[in-house]
């Protein structure tokens, strides 16, 4: 099981993101709860799920609809982590029902998106996972979102690359062509670089293979090779640095991706063509507080 995120340790910026949500969505009220339920009408929200998957993201519906109504009581069925048939019961809201539908669909947009995330990473982890290839995540996350992707990402079983660029050198092509080749790039960046950071370059062929090697880059990015070719990489590189394959991972391919024996393989996918996991909020009212 995954530890749950520490909200404490990001939420200004996870506050930021879900008052830009509530903002979208919510604007100058909800005139459609506002016209058909009455305020003190009280009620119970199930949250559940519609497919198959893992569960990301419950930590943030949570604080979407306190966000709404700090009175809510929010009580979690499952954790992040479990995996879950159709039609689970993953967690119930209790409270106003006004609230309780105002903050529904924000709410579900974040546990779907994640849970979507999350279930996908758990996928391609499965393949793998009688070898020694990890799956990693890229930098390919919607805007604003990206602590969150990442989050579900390990939710998943998946490892986080980088969350940006100040916190890894990966060398690409254009670098490469700007700084007037692969030994002049990996120079550059080893001289300024902290002593500490390790040294990412891409490389597309058996010959920048073996010039990366040459200056001892530290890792190589298989950028866009065939089986065949990134074979011959790996052969190469012949554990004197750390190898990731990257570009057009799919499903179909990564069994044989990860038999090659890379280290790593990174999927842009994860995070940008994960499809949302069905959930829905099914809500029953006290009728008794009725007004």
């Amino acid at each position: 099981m995954v530890k749950q995120m520490n909200l404490s340790l990001n939420s200004q910026m996870i506050d930021k993101l879900i008052d830009l949500a509530l903002a979208e969505d919510i604007s100058g009220g909800d005139i459609t709860t506002e016209s058909t339920i009455g305020a003190s009408q009280q009620g119970i929200g199930t949250i559940i799920t519609k497919s198959v998957g893992i569960i990301a993201g419950l930590p943030i519906a949570e604080r979407v609809l306190r966000h709404i109504d700090p009175s809510l009581d929010f009580h979690q069925l499952v954790s992040d982590g479990t995996k879950v048939e159709s039609m689970t019961p993953i967690a119930e809201v209790t409270g106003c029902a006004k609230s309780i539908l105002t903050g529904e669909r924000t709410a579900l947009n974040f546990l779907q998106k994640l849970s979507g995330t999350a279930t996908l990473t758990a996928e391609f982890v499965d393949v793998v996972k009688n070898t020694k290839t990890k799956i990693v995540d890229t930098r390919k996350t919607t805007p604003g979102w990206r602590l969150l992707q990442k989050y579900a990402v390990r939710v998943g079983g998946g490892k986080n690359h980088r969350f940006g660029l100040y916190d890894g050198i990966l060398i690409k092509d254009n670098h490469i062509v700007a700084a007037g080749g692969i030994q002049r790039a990996v120079e550059m960046a080893r001289s300024s670089a902290p002593h500490t950071a390790k040294i990412e370059i891409e490389v597309e062929t058996i010959n920048q293979v073996e010039e990366a090697l040459r200056v001892k880059a530290d890792i190589l990015l298989l950028d866009n090779m065939n089986n065949k070719t990134m074979q011959a990489a790996v052969k190469k590189v012949n554990g004197n640095a750390i190898t990731e394959a990257s570009g057009g991972i799919t499903l179909d391919r990564i069994q044989e991706i990860s038999e090659i024996g890379v280290d790593f393989i990174s999927v842009g996918a994860l995070t940008h063509s994960a499809m949302p996991l069905d959930i829905s909020l099914d809500l029953q009212i006290n009728h008794a507080t009725k007004t």
